[in-house]
């Protein structure tokens, strides 16, 4: 066991100096950013700073090692208003998690996002007015987590993404990998380290990349198809740990840090609090956080539109 725990902290410290290693020239030229976007309301209310202690189904987003502490069968659904319900823009999730033999846990869920109806436009009418098309991406996941000690589990999630506009589409794979260490009497120190969306290049395909050139010497309509650049997907290292205070069996107060290495956009600080009171008929959790980027508080150079307070439904 003294090995198992030398070889993890040794993980988590190359882990660490590499993930300082991003490249910031290359921030702003992956696809599928949504894939950053955290679906799940509860995980989502301390800025997914709970990397190393988020349980269940929710984990298959931001470590999918926590899968293999889903009790059960876990069954759940979440919608958002991205950015206010001005943008239109629907943000819907579900899933399930459902135990399989003494340490392993399978999950699905899938991830949708809607951007409302937007105007067709082309270049002889671009203030639109011919109609509306409907933008929108899904991931579907597919996840398998095992307890393989009293102190480490780790799992491993199969993503399938897929995006759309009227006449184009898109459609990639990516892998997350996640580990995590369990420690302490009351096993109430944790420790963990994910990798996310991890994949091939994707690229656009479809009618909407076709012409119709006209050959001047001969007068025929020849059909050609566009050269696509194709883009990367937005890789993120993860690097946590949390601490429970247990006060007694029914109250626990949870303090709990993370480190987000973004391959494509600046590196974040997450930190979070979150409190739990138990009762004979119900319990009450109370949860915050707080996510740093540079320049955040500079309204000139701040590359984020999430610089407020946000409000989460959970059902």
């Amino acid at each position: 066991m003294i090995y198992n725990k030398i070889n993890f902290f040794l993980l988590l410290f190359l882990s660490f100096n590499i993930a300082f290693a991003g490249n910031e020239d290359r921030a702003g030229s992956a696809g599928a950013t949504e894939m950053l976007v955290n679906p799940w309301a509860r995980s989502s209310a301390w800025g997914s700073a709970g990397v190393s202690s988020v349980n269940g189904l929710e984990a298959m987003f931001l470590n999918v090692a926590g899968l293999a502490y889903a009790d059960k069968t876990e069954i759940q659904f979440s919608r958002t208003n991205w950015l206010g319900s001005i943008t239109g823009i629907g943000l819907n999730a579900a899933g399930l998690a459902q135990r399989v033999g003494e340490s392993g846990v399978i999950g699905l869920s899938f991830t949708s996002m809607n951007y409302g109806d937007l105007q067709i436009t082309t270049t002889e009418l671009p203030e639109g007015g011919i109609g509306t098309f409907n933008p929108s991406s899904t991931n579907f996941n597919l996840a398998y987590a095992k307890k393989f000690s009293q102190s480490i589990s780790g799992g491993l999630n199969l993503k399938i993404v897929s995006q759309s506009i009227a006449n184009a589409r898109a459609q990639g794979v990516a892998i997350d990998a996640g580990i995590r260490y369990v420690t302490g009497d009351q096993e109430h120190i944790k420790f963990s380290i994910s990798l996310k969306n991890v994949g091939p290049p994707m690229s656009f395909s479809g009618d909407g990349l076709s012409l119709d050139m006209l050959n001047p010497s001969t007068s025929i309509s020849i059909g050609m198809q566009q050269r696509v650049a194709s883009y990367e997907l937005p890789s993120q290292l993860n690097i946590g740990a949390s601490y429970d205070f247990n006060f007694n069996e029914n109250q626990i107060l949870t303090v709990a840090g993370s480190f987000s290495a973004n391959s494509f956009s600046k590196d974040q600080f997450r930190g979070g609090v979150e409190y739990t009171l138990k009762t004979e008929k119900a319990s009450f959790t109370l949860r915050g956080g707080f996510v740093y980027e540079e320049s955040l508080f500079n309204s000139v150079q701040v590359s984020t539109a999430l610089s407020g307070p946000k409000r989460r439904v959970f059902l």
